[in-house]
């Protein structure tokens, strides 16, 4: 089995990097659409993909699945994620080694959100309280894996402030994070902003932008009002104006997105990661405009 190459030497290359995001499905079905889905995308050509880890073991199992499907059946670069929600330091450990044996070199290391029906992170017996615990025990258990961590470019929902949020992120590129990728924003100057402060801080590592393409308004409402991005008036109102119309709501969401990247992609952003929902069609659309 050959090992992934670990993100942080595409980082080294000095371009731009695109990247995708798969959840795992909820059944056999779902993952037949999934691979259909990562069959399609195969001609975006992707420098790595990622793959969610579900709340409370929701969807465990599967992140193992899809991480092995893509990896091995379509050669992707697989980056699962790995969160400390629900497990122990030993778990966790013994979690580590398996992926590190199936050739895994990149793990999205994050805390993660509460379980379904749980309002507040809780502790797990002899667990960990954090991303930097995390990546500083993955670092410790296996020295050359490659770890992205999350920043927020409009902060936490669970921060008091901005500045709390910065000394937290510090503390998990302190433990060894390699690079960042952040929670979807809808206006660049937001991502500027936030990675002068990330500099001005001593965050020297790559900030990859985090982009979704709008699909409707009440989809991305509900995303935004749960990680703490807002949406700008102006993509508010040609949705409003789309209404249910779904090619016409599909169409401004990829412009919107068209845009976000060009504009990123010029004033210097490493790359950019595609948060997908499962669906080629928006990343493909957006591949084809940025190759116009």
């Amino acid at each position: 089995m050959t090992p992934d190459r670990p993100i942080s030497e595409l980082f080294a290359r000095q371009r731009p990097l695109r990247s995708l995001e798969f959840f795992p499905p909820k059944d056999d079905a779902g993952v037949e659409s999934l691979r259909a889905t990562a069959a399609a995308l195969k001609r975006m050509n992707p420098d790595f993909v990622s793959v969610t880890y579900g709340a409370g073991g929701t969807t465990r199992d599967r992140t193992a699945q899809v991480s092995t499907l893509l990896k091995n059946e379509f050669q992707y670069t697989v980056m699962p994620h790995l969160t400390c929600v629900g497990h122990s330091r030993t778990e966790l450990g013994e979690i580590a080694d398996r992926i590190h044996a199936g050739g895994f070199r990149n793990i999205m290391t994050l805390r993660g959100d509460p379980p379904k029906g749980a309002s507040e992170f809780t502790v797990a017996a002899d667990g960990l309280r954090n991303a930097s615990e995390l990546v500083s025990l993955l670092k410790s258990r296996h020295a050359g894996f490659c770890l992205g961590v999350a920043g927020y470019p409009e902060k936490h929902p669970e921060a008091p402030s901005l500045d709390v949020d910065l000394t937290n992120l510090k503390r998990k590129v302190d433990a060894g994070a390699d690079f960042i990728t952040t929670q979807l924003f809808f206006d660049n100057t937001l991502y500027y902003r936030f990675v002068e402060r990330c500099r001005a801080a001593g965050i020297t590592i790559p900030i990859v932008p985090g982009i979704m393409p709008v699909l409707s308004l009440k989809q991305i409402q509900r995303f935004t009002s749960m990680c703490g991005a807002t949406l700008p008036q102006q993509l508010i109102t040609r949705l409003e104006v789309a209404a249910e119309n779904a090619d016409v709501l599909e169409t401004i969401g990829i412009d919107w997105a068209l845009t976000q990247i060009r504009g990123l992609i010029a004033n210097g952003a490493p790359g950019y990661h595609l948060y997908i929902l499962n669906r080629a069609k928006g990343a493909l659309a957006l591949t084809a405009g940025l190759a116009a």
